[in-house]
């Protein structure tokens, strides 16, 4: 009969096995990497060059300095309203459709490109002119627009003056 198997040897890799294997691990995935990892050594030598990486090496350092200044900017009077208007813009954007949005921009750039030009002839303008001109549609449409606009407005100052009395 055997005898029984009182002691188990467990071998432990040496040192310099666990080293070999682990560059030859990191060799393996740079090679299977090389184009993302040349673009990302191409990224860091541009940072580099442009004194970013000092930069932040630099407020790396000083971390517990620049964290107080910044908490000192972030508690002035303003810096709370800045906030607060952020949030409230961030909102009023949230709220709008796309498509309304980018009408209402249109209409304010091609608006800027007719007033810019009108600005350069120097021309002047009459009142029979002006009042010729408020017959065309364009006018017309701008000037409904700019009518229901004036009147939502005045709607939300009116409840928010009777919230603010009551």
């Amino acid at each position: 009969m055997a005898r029984a198997i009182r002691q188990i040897k467990k071998e432990a890799p040496r040192q310099d096995e666990e080293q070999a294997k682990a560059v030859a691990e990191i060799v393996k995935e740079l090679a299977e990497n090389r184009e993302a990892i040349m673009k990302t050594i191409g990224i860091l030598k541009g940072l580099h060059d442009m004194k970013v990486l000092d930069a932040a090496h630099a407020l790396l350092e000083q971390r517990t300095e620049v964290g107080a200044i910044a908490l000192q900017q972030f508690n002035q009077p303003g810096m709370h309203n800045i906030i607060k208007n952020g949030m409230g813009a961030v909102g009023f954007l949230g709220a709008l459709q796309p498509d309304q949005l980018n009408t209402i921009l249109d209409g304010v750039g091609h608006g800027l490109k007719r007033l810019s030009k009108t600005g350069e002839k120097g021309e002047k303008q009459t009142i029979w002119r002006m009042r010729k001109r408020l017959r065309s549609p364009e006018i017309r449409a701008a000037m409904t627009t700019m009518v229901d606009f004036m009147e939502g407005m005045g709607e939300v100052f009116l409840q928010n003056g009777e919230n603010k009395k009551g």
